[in-house]
């Protein structure tokens, strides 16, 4: 297994590729909340990169590929968005301020949390982005001058958290308005959610898709504010 992951280009993309189309089929199979199909992947990667002994450097070789898509993916949640245009503008005002509610709850929780755990500032502004779909959250990360890997490793697990709870939270609250759902994956879950959101309905796959857009580029303009704070 080593050697076929340094001798080929593309092992590490395979890998990753066959391993999500295997556990998606089965979430097919089996419909249970914590059968997420990025969680599982992630942790059945790790495990055979652990037996076979093999560094991250030499797996991300092959699956680099995979990061080149996220900014392009991220642009074609724009078609489920006009699809829903009149939603947007019957709805703009609430949707601006909700949206803006989510991404400051998110700041203030981070550093929140960060002053109760005594972190340094280079490891709160790895928090900041938490929330924020990964192609946007590694600028702001590099830009604060946090530590980007971790940065993405948190923006991972928020997705995978808010894709496997957010359906179950919406439930417990009682949030059935099609609008709100959906704007609350795309704000707290970013494009993890989006994926949820758009299972549940195609208002809430647009209104997701939106969140994610807008969520992003305020977290960019609120986030100097908070990383002066600390």
């Amino acid at each position: 297994m080593n050697e076929l992951i340094n001798d080929s280009a593309y092992a590490g993309v395979a890998i990753s590729l066959l391993i999500y189309f295997a556990t998606t089929t089965l979430k097919k199979r089996i419909n249970f909340a914590l059968f997420n199909p990025l969680l599982i992947t992630i942790a059945v990667t790790i495990a055979i990169l652990v037996a076979a002994d093999v560094d991250y450097e030499v797996y991300n070789k092959g699956a680099k590929y995979l990061s080149w898509l996220l900014t392009p993916a991220t642009v074609c949640l724009a078609i489920p968005l006009y699809e829903k245009w009149q939603v947007l503008k019957d709805n703009l005002a609430a949707i601006l301020l909700s949206v803006f509610a989510g991404v400051f709850t998110s700041l203030t929780c981070v550093f929140a949390i960060s002053k109760i755990m005594d972190l340094s500032h280079r490891e709160y502004v790895t928090l900041l982005p938490k929330s924020i779909t990964t192609a946007i959250g590694i600028g702001v990360s590099e830009e604060l001058d946090g530590y980007v890997t971790i940065t993405v490793a948190v923006i991972v697990i928020t997705g995978v958290l808010g894709n496997m709870f957010g359906e179950v939270i919406c439930k417990i609250f009682r949030i059935v308005e099609p609008v709100a759902r959906g704007l609350a994956f795309g704000t707290a879950a970013h494009v993890m959610g989006t994926s949820k959101a758009i299972e549940l309905g195609e208002t809430e796959g647009a209104m997701s898709s939106l969140a994610v857009a807008v969520a992003g580029l305020m977290t960019v303009v609120i986030v100097p504010f908070f990383g002066n704070l600390m």
